[in-house]
């Protein structure tokens, strides 16, 4: 299973900043970074392998939200893929 995300944020960079910083974070949650695109100053695209569907839900309804706050997250979308 993958997850495709898109983050609005306020400043790219702080935002790239603390998305390295809570690389850690994201591991524990199972999420395991494939593929990171910048879209332009404001928007962010991020590809993830999931290995616990449930534990990276877990995590992106709670403790994301402190990331989030910190990296200037204004907006964000999820999805869950499996190939077809």
């Amino acid at each position: 299973m993958q997850l495709l995300a898109h983050y609005t944020v306020t400043d790219y960079a702080a935002f790239k900043s603390t998305f390295d910083e809570a690389a850690e974070n994201r591991g524990a949650a199972s999420l395991n970074l494939l593929q990171l695109w910048r879209e332009n100053a404001t928007s962010a695209w991020a590809l993830y392998s999931v290995g616990d569907a449930k534990r990276a839900r877990e995590y992106l309804d709670g403790a994301a939200g402190a990331f989030n706050s910190r990296a200037g997250v204004t907006a964000t979308a999820f999805h869950f893929v499996e190939t077809a």
